[in-house]
């Protein structure tokens, strides 16, 4: 790769949070909001296979996002990321209403879920790296005297996210158990993002 040559950097998301972990680690970067339907991407995967791995799931939606932006900006790089939440076979999408996000955690509450979220990285309209990583997420058998609360704490924030929580804030008091990585968890596996940057000399080694 040509070391001489600047590199505009864009993600590929509206997530505030992806921008704010960027942010955080000093990136530089452009945020460009992809078209991509994720609900019928979702959807056709799943009518195609209905024993589809949600880590796919995620996968696919992360490389359609990146790619989408990759098409309008061939030049650049182009960050995608996408995270599936999946409980006993179910695969959740985000609330779109405090409602659905209490339907969502009484469904969550007192087991073992998986978020998995996966990362790309496009260049000229293709896709040229992924990675994907799983965290294992247990919640408490919260009283729904504490759910209610948390959701009128929370407000309409309980629908940005598919679980209908941030660990950064009050909803860590919904769970018992965490395993996996903490930016896996918040919607972007920076570690291995950040050492793929340097080694394409995106950013400084």
């Amino acid at each position: 790769m040509d070391e001489s040559r600047t590199f505009e950097l864009i993600l590929a998301s509206g997530s505030s949070t992806r921008r704010k972990l960027l942010e955080a680690a000093g990136l530089e970067f452009t945020v460009v909001r992809p078209t991509v339907d994720e609900d019928v991407v979702r959807e056709t995967m799943m009518a195609n296979n209905e024993f589809i791995d949600p880590a796919d799931v995620a996968e696919v939606l992360a490389r359609a996002k990146a790619e989408d932006v990759s098409g309008l900006y061939r030049d650049a790089i182009v960050i995608g990321a996408d995270q599936v939440l999946a409980c006993q076979g179910q695969i959740f999408t985000k609330p779109d209403s405090v409602d659905a996000a209490r339907e969502t955690l009484m469904a969550l509450r007192g087991r073992t879920h998986q978020l998995h979220t996966a990362v790309t990285i496009a260049e000229g309209g293709e896709a040229r790296w992924a990675f994907v990583d799983t965290a294992n997420l247990t919640m408490r058998d919260f009283p729904l005297a504490f759910l209610g609360l948390y959701l009128a704490t929370a407000g309409e924030r309980v629908t940005d996210s598919v679980g209908a929580y941030q660990l950064e804030g009050l909803g860590i008091q919904l769970f018992e158990r965490i395993e996996g990585d903490y930016f896996t968890i918040l919607g972007l596996p920076l570690l291995p993002l950040l050492e793929e940057l340097r080694k394409r000399k995106v950013i400084q080694e």
